[in-house]
């Protein structure tokens, strides 16, 4: 036991010595050979250097299962420790077969008993070994490789081990043998030291009790009823409006909307009868909107004040007014007849104005039909020319297909080539990888050294502060004097009294504060009284006077209507005039280009035999169908019948075709002329 536990304690200290991220293992043997050689004999040397170089050659492997021992069961035992486990991982895992049991379990008696059980339990745990062991494992060597090498042996000798764990655990430590025998041991005494007093237990500071929370009212989560009753209200006058908005969309500007057409001779009358009776003025009808019920809306007191302040100085102006009256004051009747001479005067500037707008509508109206007859003009021309052009951008587009299929060819042969070239460039990356993890390992296992040393350091200055601590605690400590409470102090001082004298003192002027306290509570609740009554007061001043003010505006507004309702027809105006001759104009204008477009133009003979064979066919149809009263019907829409029939409508064959008509017809979904009227 002797012999090895020395070997043992010499590849521990050498494994200490090892850096791996300065140390070649090679030159670190060599090293450790030269050292050693002197020291030990040939078989220690080499039974040394095996273990050694073992340690070193399969470290990845022992490192794993060191570094999962403390985080799992040994994170009480001290990681300088941490090569002695590595040696029993390896002698277990590489030498088990070639020591025999015996001479392990000898090996593994003459170290430190706790911490070998304790190692041997956790490695030989057979659902450690067979689970995360085994995986970790086999992620650096073949699984196969690690099952049949390191896996079965262990499980084999797991029994036995166990059995060896169970009989170290039962020895007690007084009769474990001793490394080294020697002829006299020295036994320690104990001190004879007084016993120290027990430390004083103090007394628990009492539980705060924290008051009973009350409950969230339902209210709090409820809009209030007055908030509900104006979005109602709100919901009504949108509603309302709307429907107002609508109806004014769809009653607007009818001076701007196309109207059915008549007779020329009927047209004349009515322009006549039109120019002889003088203008009439077109009223919009008066919006109405929703009017609340008189709703309880909650003033504060500066709205309060402020409002009856206002009504006050209207009172007295109203009253020194009066007084001027009384006192022989002018009156205001000639500047008020002058005013509403004015007014008229306003209104029927007004009304003149109104009359140039829908006169301007008409002229507008006017103008966007001949505007639209042009247009349709420029848009044929417009197309023949879109059409070559969509011709020649096919042919362009087809060029680029051909250019676009040819590039693409090219690249695919691109990429097929590169993708030979991608099982390299993983290898590559896959070294690359391994290297970086081998050094954040290396990195993290330098970082878990230097803290294990910052925690010893620690561990070191706490045990000095605790021994101070406690030497402190055992000095002698004075006992504590008795306090007279009715006694004066007696240092001299004027107004010197005793504790119980300051306590009555300070009890009668809480007394006081308490009674001017709710004396001043007193004062402000009739303060408070006193300006709920004259608000009170204020606010019904403020009702009579709002009351009064209404009947006022009504009053005022019905006086209005009267006089609107009262005014003639306004005057004729030189805007006016100049306006209707301007519409005259336009619209003779118009009826110029619709007779000039109602003339048969010639046909146009298409060079396609098939568009010719189609219009063929579509005359003979016209000619053979007709109405039931012996009336032919035409396409309406176009010169041709086979663009005539895009619109869907038909008018008598005898009847001239009116070209405005037919594009007004085309505009709506279906429109039907007879013989009687356009």
């Amino acid at each position: 036991m002797a012999y090895y536990g020395k070997c043992i304690e010499i590849v521990i200290e050498q494994l200490d010595k090892f850096k791996p991220d300065k140390d070649n293992p090679e030159q670190f043997l060599e090293r450790a050979s030269a050292s050693l050689q002197q020291v030990l004999s040939t078989q220690k040397l080499a039974f040394v250097l095996e273990v050694l170089s073992g340690c070193l050659e399969y470290r990845k492997l022992l490192t794993i299962v060191v570094d999962a021992f403390y985080v799992r069961d040994g994170y009480l035992c001290l990681w300088a420790d941490y090569s002695l486990f590595q040696v029993i991982c390896y002698l277990a895992m590489f030498q088990m077969d070639e020591l025999g049991f015996q001479l392990f379990c000898s090996i593994i008696k003459s170290q430190p008993v706790g911490k070998t059980c304790k190692f041997l339990r956790f490695f030989f745990n057979p659902l450690n070994l067979c689970s995360w062991i085994k995986d970790e494992w086999s992620l650096i060597y073949e699984t196969a490789h690690v099952k049949e090498n390191w896996i079965d042996p262990l499980m084999r000798w797991q029994p036995e081990v166990q059995e060896l764990i169970n009989q170290l655990e039962g020895v007690p430590m007084d009769q474990m043998p001793l490394l080294k025998t020697k002829a006299k041991v020295t036994e320690p005494k104990e001190f004879k030291l007084t016993i120290p007093r027990p430390r004083a237990i103090t007394m628990p500071e009492p539980v705060p009790t924290v008051a009973k929370t009350k409950h969230v009212p339902q209210s709090t989560y409820q809009e209030p009823r007055k908030q509900q009753l104006l979005q109602m209200i709100k919901r009504y006058n949108r509603r309302k409006a709307e429907e107002l908005l609508l109806r004014a969309n769809m009653e607007e500007l009818r001076c701007a909307m196309p109207r059915l057409r008549r007779d020329p001779q009927a047209q004349q009358q009515q322009q006549q009868e039109q120019q002889q009776s003088p203008p009439r003025i077109q009223r919009t009808p008066s919006l109405t909107f929703y009017k609340p019920n008189n709703l309880p809306v909650k003033l504060n007191t500066a709205t309060i004040l402020r409002e009856g302040a206002l009504y006050q100085r209207q009172v007295e102006k109203e009253l020194q007014r009066v007084d001027k009256l009384v006192d022989g004051a002018g009156d205001f009747s000639e500047f008020l007849e002058w005013q509403k001479k004015m007014q008229a005067k306003d209104l029927e500037e007004q009304l003149a104005a109104g009359e140039c707008r829908r006169l301007q509508g008409k002229l507008s109206h006017e103008e966007a039909i001949l505007a639209r007859q042009n247009l349709r003009q420029e848009n044929k021309q417009k197309a023949d020319q879109k059409k070559e052009e969509t011709a020649e951008l096919m042919l362009q587009c087809a060029e680029r297909r051909l250019q676009e299929e040819k590039s693409m060819k090219e690249l695919v042969e691109q990429v097929i080539e590169a993708q030979k070239n991608v099982k390299v460039a993983q290898m590559k990356l896959v070294k690359g990888r391994q290297q970086i993890v081998q050094e954040v390992m290396e990195e993290s296992r330098e970082l878990l050294q230097r803290s294990t040393e910052a925690a010893k350091e620690e561990q070191r200055q706490r045990c000095k502060l605790i021994a101070q601590l406690r030497a402190l605690e055992t000095q002698p400590t004075r006992k504590d004097k008795l306090v007279d409470l009715t006694q004066i102090p007696g240092y001299g001082l004027e107004g010197e009294m005793s504790v119980v004298e300051l306590r009555e003192r300070l009890a009668l002027l809480k007394d006081t504060q308490k009674r001017e306290k709710e004396e001043k509570r007193d004062q402000i609740i009739q303060g408070k009284r006193a300006k709920s009554r004259k608000l009170h007061n204020t606010m019904e001043q403020i009702s009579l006077c709002r009351a009064a003010m209404g009947r006022t505006a009504a009053l005022r507004w019905e006086e209005k209507k009267a006089q609107a309702a009262s005014l003639g027809t306004p005057s004729r105006d030189e805007r006016v005039l100049e306006l209707q001759r301007r519409m005259e104009e336009r619209a003779a204008e118009r009826r110029r280009q619709t007779a000039q477009l109602q003339e048969p133009s010639p046909r146009v003979m298409r060079p396609q035999m098939r568009a010719q064979a189609e219009a063929q066919h579509w005359l003979e149809m016209d000619r053979t169908s007709g109405t039931p009263d012996g009336t032919r019907v035409k396409s309406v829409g176009a010169d041709t019948p086979t663009q005539g029939l895009a619109f869907g409508v038909r008018i008598p064959a005898r009847l001239p075709v009116d070209h405005q008509k037919i594009g007004t017809l085309g505009q709506s979904p279906v429109g039907v002329i007879n013989d009687r009227g356009a």
